[in-house]
């Protein structure tokens, strides 16, 4: 295992949770975002939920991250979509 500057350790089972506005195309353009800097994305890392009054999705994946590089890369680029409203 190697180690980046922090506190984790890589590499590392990490948990991303993304939320926006529900859309035909909300989850597809996070899941190929997610695809872009995980080489290896299993579906049953992968969970939903649709808010109380079904106008917001949340995504929650779970990813075997490599680097905090490939962490900052990838929540760059998912908070930089403007249908993602919050990216933890």
């Amino acid at each position: 295992m190697s180690t980046d500057r922090g506190l984790l350790t890589f590499p590392c089972e990490f948990m991303i949770k993304v939320v926006g506005m529900k859309s035909d195309s909300f989850e597809i353009e996070v899941l190929s975002t997610i695809r872009r800097y995980v080489s290896e994305l299993k579906e049953d890392c992968i969970s939903t939920r649709l808010s109380k009054d079904g106008h917001y999705l949340s995504l929650s994946i779970t990813i075997t991250a490599t680097s905090q590089k490939q962490l900052d890369s990838l929540y760059n680029e998912l908070t930089a979509n403007p249908r993602v409203i919050i990216a933890l």
